[in-house]
């Protein structure tokens, strides 16, 4: 079974910084994709940054510049590091991993964590 698990979400002011983690805990041969979507109320889920095959990032543009993608492929864990936040990034933040396990590879999802840009 595979689990991933989301911290570092709160509350932040607008300008203000704030580190996510995402750890993937399991049977786990490899991991084939890791990273972030959010989803803001009323609107759809969306991606926000991800490490795709080959070690390549991709961003969303509107995040472009502020936030950064890191993992420890030792820890299974990947990173999102926002910096200069605001208010519209304002979202529940989900980990998704697509994963190779003994049963093959599915996507896997966090539980979410909630993160909150206000004065």
């Amino acid at each position: 079974q595979v689990q991933l698990v989301e911290s570092g979400g709160g509350l932040v002011q607008p300008g203000g910084s704030l580190r996510l983690a995402c750890a993937a805990s399991g049977s786990i041969f490899s991991i084939a994709t890791m990273g972030w979507y959010r989803q803001a109320p009323g609107k759809q889920r969306e991606l926000v940054a991800v490490f795709r095959s080959g070690s390549i990032t991709d961003y969303a543009d509107s995040v472009k510049g502020r936030f950064t993608i890191s993992r420890d492929n030792a820890k299974n864990t990947v990173y999102l590091q926002m910096n200069s936040l605001k208010p519209d990034n304002t979202a529940v933040y989900y980990c998704d991993a697509q994963i190779i396990t003994g049963q093959g590879d599915m996507d896997y999802w966090g539980q979410g964590t909630q993160v909150t840009v206000s004065s």
